[in-house]
């Protein structure tokens, strides 16, 4: 695992702007969450991780027990773990079986593609060498 951020003392789920550029927005934990997931509404108002292909609204930032409040990065610049490699400057998905982020794959969208736009969490910001580097993402949404 390299962390290509050059942030070694934040961790996967914090964010690396200051909060008033990121927006984040509290959700009600469906499924216990874990800061750093990729996170889907897996009902209204409420948030699971991903541990498949979702349509990921954000990264939550904090643990979450069922029940409980998970604040959830929707829009800024976040630390993530990848789940393969992942060229800078493509577009990222949530997730793998182990809550990575993943790189989407591109889409003819004249053609018969298996992946939308909806997939998309966001922007990867440094190159990821290999699955369990750490990288930041922009997530951003459509």
């Amino acid at each position: 695992m390299t962390d290509f951020t050059g942030l070694s003392n934040l961790v996967i789920g914090d964010v690396l702007d200051p909060l008033s550029a990121c927006l984040i927005i509290d959700y009600e934990a469906e499924a216990a969450v874990t800061k750093g997931d990729p996170v889907y509404l897996s009902s209204d108002g409420k948030v699971s991780p991903a541990a498949a292909v979702q349509d990921c609204i954000g990264i939550a930032t904090k643990d979450a027990a069922i029940g409980v409040k998970c604040p959830v990065c929707v829009r800024g610049r976040v630390k993530v773990k990848a789940g393969a490699a992942i060229a800078r400057g493509k577009a990222v998905y949530g997730a793998d079986a182990s809550k990575r982020v993943l790189v989407m794959p591109d889409i003819n969208e004249g053609g018969s593609a298996t992946y939308s736009w909806s997939k998309k969490l966001g922007i990867s910001e440094q190159s990821a060498a290999a699955a369990d580097d750490l990288i930041s993402i922009l997530v951003a949404k459509g």
